[in-house]
């Protein structure tokens, strides 16, 4: 059974506090928004954020205690539930039960905008499957903070999130990352961080990059240099507390030249070898591993007929 709102409870769920004032908030339509909320700063929030936040019946959130701060500045009073990894399969049928029954239902994460490294895909899929309305409310995005701040290139970028926590698995990853002509973005945890720097320099050479650090709260801090350089800095004790953003340049000219040699080297070989056989002799020929090499050779595009391995 769906259980709704008191009267009183929903007339005053919408209203917020703005500027010392009460504000009444509009109603919205039934359906799911997808509201973006501060990475820090309370005051990043948007006023189309806070009026959705009120007008709704309930927001779902990773952590309550997170989202109430948030709430309490502005003096929100809408229900909170929460949803997150670990309780997904179990409160994602009682969002949607809401939604079926017409109400107006928020998901927020616990910073920036939600589906970045959250939970939120599957729920969003499942409302849109259901044939529910799905709005974004867009705001602040660690991600693009971090990338305009940092001083690298912005026209093309590759948001990659956590990487693995071991290091052979992280590296495997950086390698597979390496070619791409883009910026790259991550994210990373205080405590990995010096050790995430160490396998990016080694797998990437000496490359631009920047390392930000509690974005928009009282303690920010961008530090920039080459990765290697970085890596230095933070086995030598800078400070490792906090939220981290990683921005990494692209590949340089000479770099992108020798993938580019790679490529046709591998258009050649497949021409009359298997798949297989042509990444032996490609890797074999560049001295580059074997699971790089074929993973460029998935990425060329397809030829008329289907080689086996």
């Amino acid at each position: 059974m769906v259980r709704t709102s008191h009267p009183v409870q929903a007339q005053q769920s919408r209203l917020f506090r703005l500027f010392g004032q009460d504000v009444p908030a509009p109603t919205v339509p039934p359906g799911l928004y997808l509201v973006a909320t501060p990475i820090g700063n309370l005051s990043d929030v948007t006023l189309r954020a806070l009026e959705t936040l009120a007008a709704v019946e309930a927001i779902a959130c990773e952590d309550t205690r997170v989202t109430r701060r948030l709430l309490e500045r502005y003096a929100i009073a809408t229900p909170l539930l929460t949803y997150h990894d670990h309780n997904a399969e179990i409160v994602r049928p009682r969002i949607l039960a809401r939604l079926a029954a017409g109400a107006a239902v928020a998901l927020v994460s616990d910073a920036g905008t939600p589906l970045i490294s959250d939970p939120g895909f599957k729920l969003v899929r499942a409302a849109q499957a259901a044939g529910h309305a799905v709005t974004a409310i867009p705001g602040a995005s660690a991600v693009l903070a971090a990338l305009t701040a940092s001083g690298l290139p912005t026209d093309r970028f590759f948001f990659e999130g956590f990487l693995p926590s071991r290091s052979a698995a992280r590296r495997a990853r950086i390698d597979e990352l390496a070619g791409l002509p883009a910026t790259l973005v991550f994210f990373e945890t205080g405590p990995r961080i010096a050790a995430m720097l160490d396998d990016a320099a080694g797998r990437l050479g000496r490359r631009p990059a920047a390392v930000c650090r509690e974005l928009t709260k009282l303690h920010e801090e961008i530090r920039r240099g080459e990765v290697g350089a970085l890596a230095l800095a933070y086995r030598d004790g800078a400070e490792t507390r906090g939220e981290f953003v990683v921005i990494i340049g692209p590949p340089a000219q000479d770099e992108r030249a020798e993938a580019t040699d790679i490529d046709g080297m591998l258009k050649r070989a497949l021409a009359t070898s298997s798949l297989k056989d042509a990444v032996e002799a490609v890797a074999a020929a560049t001295g580059q591993k074997r699971r790089i090499i074929y993973q460029r050779a998935l990425a060329l595009p397809r030829r008329d007929n289907d080689e086996s391995s």
